[in-house]
């Protein structure tokens, strides 16, 4: 029981860090999005195979392409894709690790803090 307050593990990121989409990850988004576009007709088990077929050669978990595409429109804190993605279930502490996967295979990165500001 106590060891789920604990405290997680990975990067810690500064209160209000913003990330985008590196080139990397705007190619990986877009892959994202067509697989998921033509396995959508398909069915559900089509679905989950083609998003297992984006997220392993990355080293990524599957439902990571969601939180990826928050990226899509622009620079997002993990807080405001948590709230975004609310009504799905997934929590803050899940998009808080797959940002960390995400940050890690290069394909979000790290808006300067001082062009938050500016």
């Amino acid at each position: 029981m106590l060891e789920s307050l604990k405290r997680s593990r990975g990067k810690r990121w500064p209160r209000g860090q913003k990330f985008a989409l590196s080139p990397e990850g705007v190619a990986s988004e877009l892959a994202y999005r067509e697989a998921v576009q033509k396995a959508r007709a398909l069915g559900r088990a089509t679905l989950v195979t083609a998003q297992q077929a984006w997220a392993a050669p990355h080293g990524l978990e599957p439902g990571d392409g969601v939180v990826l595409g928050e990226l899509r429109s622009g620079r997002k804190s993990i807080a405001e894709i948590a709230r975004r993605l609310e009504d799905c279930g997934t929590s803050l502490t899940e998009v808080k690790i797959a940002v960390d996967r995400l940050s890690d295979a290069h394909l979000i990165e790290p808006s300067p803090i001082a062009a938050e500001v500016a």
